[in-house]
C-alpha cells in the first residue's frame, strides 16, 4: 500500500486552519504561560483528525463530479488511488481519535467538536448546494475553532474579535467559491449547483462588502485593546484583504490556504502581522 495518496487524503496542508484554535490565547496573552503548548497539543489534534475526515468524507460524496474536474480529477478517491471503503474505514479511525482527544480536553470542547462534524457532514451531502448556506458553512468552521479555542484555553472571546472573525470567514468565503466560479466557467454548473444560482456580480458584491466590515470591525477591536503598538496591525490587515482580492479577480486560487501558502506577499504580510501582534501583546 502506497502511503503517500493517503496523506494526501487527510490533506494535512488543510490543518493551518486549525490554528484558529490558538486565536484566543494569542491574543489573550497566554502563550507565555508555563506547559502552554504541550496542553495545545491535544485540541489540535482533536480538530485536526475532524477536519480530516470531513475531507474524506466531502471526497467520497464529490468522487463522480471530482473526476470531470479540471484539478479535483487527481485527487486520491476520485482517481481511483484509494479505494472508497479504505477511505471509510481511515475516516471511522479519524473520527474515534478525535472523539477520544475531545473528551479529554473538555465535554463543552467536544460538544462544539461535535457541532464542527454535524455541519460538515450537512455540508457534503446537501447544504454545499443551497445558495448562501454553501459560504455560511464554510465560515462556520472558523467561528467553531475560534469559539473551541476559548474553551480549551478558558478565554472569553471578545464581541470585536468574533465579529471580526466572522466576517473574515464570510469574506474567504465568498472568495473561494467566486474563484471557483470564474475558473470552471460555463462548466460550473456540473461540479456545484451553488455556483450557477449566485447572480452576476452578487459574489464580487459580497467579498468587498465583507472585506470592508472586517477592516472596521477589525480597527475596532484593536483600538479596544489601547495598545498603540496594535495599531499599526490595521494597514497589514488593510493590505491582506486586498492582495486576497486582487488574487480572485486574477483568476487564481481563492481557498485561504493555499493563497496564504502560495503567495508570497500574503504570507510576508501574515508574518509581520504575527510578530508585530506579539510585541504589541508579549513585549
Amino acid at each position: 500500500m502506497k502511503l503517500l495518496p493517503y496523506i494526501k487524503l487527510v490533506r494535512p496542508v488543510q490543518w493551518l486552519k486549525n490554528l484558529m484554535l490558538f486565536f484566543p490565547p494569542f491574543l489573550g496573552g497566554s502563550f507565555s504561560n508555563q506547559g502552554f503548548f504541550i496542553a495545545g497539543l491535544v485540541p489540535l489534534a482533536a480538530f485536526s483528525f475532524a477536519s480530516s475526515a470531513t475531507y474524506i468524507i466531502n471526497d467520497i460524496f464529490d468522487k463522480d463530479n471530482d473526476r470531470h474536474h479540471p484539478s479535483k480529477c487527481v485527487r486520491p478517491i476520485a482517481s481511483g488511488i484509494v479505494p472508497v471503503n479504505a477511505a471509510q474505514f481511515l475516516v471511522v479511525v479519524l473520527l474515534i481519535c478525535s472523539v477520544v482527544s475531545a473528551r479529554n480536553v473538555s465535554n463543552a470542547f467536544f460538544l462544539d467538536l461535535v457541532v464542527y462534524v454535524v455541519v460538515s457532514l450537512s455540508y457534503s451531502a446537501k447544504l454545499k448546494d443551497i445558495v448562501l448556506l454553501d459560504i455560511f458553512c464554510i465560515s462556520s468552521g472558523f467561528l467553531l475553532r475560534l469559539h473551541a479555542g476559548g474553551i480549551a484555553f478558558n478565554i472569553t472571546i471578545s464581541e470585536w474579535l468574533f465579529l471580526s472573525v466572522f466576517l473574515l470567514s464570510v469574506f474567504l468565503s465568498t472568495g473561494k467559491r467566486l474563484s471557483e466560479k470564474q475558473s470552471l466557467g460555463d462548466v460550473a454548473r456540473h461540479h456545484r449547483k451553488a455556483l450557477v444560482a449566485y447572480p452576476k456580480g452578487f459574489l464580487e458584491g459580497t467579498m468587498y462588502m465583507t472585506g470592508g466590515a472586517v477592516l472596521v470591525t477589525y480597527t475596532m477591536y484593536v483600538l479596544s485593546r489601547h495598545s498603540p503598538l496594535l495599531v499599526y496591525s490595521v494597514p497589514l490587515c488593510c493590505f491582506g484583504l486586498m492582495r486576497y482580492m486582487l488574487r480572485v479577480h486574477l483568476g487564481l486560487c481563492g481557498d485561504p490556504t493555499n493563497s496564504l501558502l502560495k503567495d508570497l506577499p500574503l504570507l510576508i504580510v501574515g508574518l509581520i502581522w504575527v510578530i508585530l501582534i506579539g510585541c504589541a501583546i508579549y513585549g
